[in-house]
């Protein structure tokens, strides 16, 4: 084998290779875009996790975003307020109180607690499931049971649990990607400091409600009539909380006749309705003996 025949290629590719390297030099400072510095500190700032919750491509056009002033500092949802005022410091401007927000499935009608229309065994998605008749259900508001949901979120905080969706809130970072897929709609961001939720969408009567579910608002009213803050209000056959107002204080939850209002405490709302039975027995035995010496002082008279 001749030398020339190793060298002439060798020497053609290294030619070659100098050739568009200064030509790629040339064009990247003729063509070159001063980038904000902000933006790469900001982008540093982010947790990186490229949910698409906060409306950009990913966290590097939030970035962009937020450095052009195109979105405000508190946007990253999953960040919370660690990273919204580490955004803020880099923005030189104020975050303001950033309250955490997590999903929540308005929904408790598993399948020990809700009828069914007829059994679904097709391809297990939501969005089929919901397809036909609206759903399996005999409530058409209730979670399909499908798990679509779950097979969405990426941070491992939702399962399927007897047939509803259940988020765990520890985990949840309301990136909203199982509120955008789920067809019923029935999953919604709440203030991950309520403990308190209406866990049903139902606007059907209360007669309708009843025979579906065994959890369902019926619309009775009493939460609303006995909510010490006006913080409960009952509306096209649903009861609603305004978190801004709700104090956790469980009164709603002791007199809704169904559970369809969940809390985090049921050991203090036992207690309160310990307290309530108490309190009505004391009222009876009072009106028997009230009624007794009615009928005493009646035969002394006479």
């Amino acid at each position: 084998m001749e030398i020339s025949t190793v060298l002439t290629p060798m020497l053609f590719l290294g030619v070659a290779g100098a050739f568009f390297g200064v030509i790629l030099s040339i064009a990247s400072k003729i063509f070159f875009v001063e980038v904000d510095p902000k933006v790469a500190e900001i982008r540093d700032a982010l947790p990186g996790a490229n949910c698409g919750a906060c409306g950009f491509a990913g966290c590097d056009g939030l970035a962009e975003a937020i450095a052009s002033g195109a979105a405000p500092t508190t946007a990253c949802a999953i960040g919370g307020a660690e990273v919204a005022e580490e955004v803020s410091n880099i923005m030189g401007v104020n975050a303001g109180n950033v309250e955490r927000n997590i999903a929540c499935v308005l929904c408790q009608g598993d399948c020990d607690k809700a009828k069914n229309k007829y059994e679904y065994n097709d391809l297990v998605d939501c969005r089929l499931i919901a397809d036909y008749q609206q759903g399996s259900k005999a409530c058409n508001f209730g979670c399909c049971g499908g798990g679509t949901c779950v097979n969405v979120c990426e941070f491992d905080a939702i399962h399927l649990v007897n047939g509803v969706a259940v988020v765990d809130k520890e985990k949840c970072v309301a990136c909203m990607k199982c509120i955008n897929i789920c067809p019923k709609n029935i999953i919604k961001l709440v203030p991950y400091k309520s403990k308190t939720v209406v866990k049903c969408q139902s606007l059907d009567p209360g007669k309708i409600v009843r025979n579906n579910c065994k959890v369902g608002c019926i619309s009775c009213g009493l939460c609303e009539k006995n909510c010490p803050k006006d913080a409960i209000h009952v509306e096209n056959n649903l009861a609603s909380i305004d978190y801004d107002k709700c104090i956790n204080c469980g009164i709603c939850v002791s007199k809704c006749p169904t559970g369809a209002i969940f809390c985090e405490y049921p050991e203090r709302v036992e207690k309160m309705k310990q307290k309530e039975k108490e309190k009505k027995e004391k009222k009876r035995q009072k009106k028997l003996e009230e009624a007794k010496l009615k009928k005493e002082q009646e035969k002394v008279n006479a």
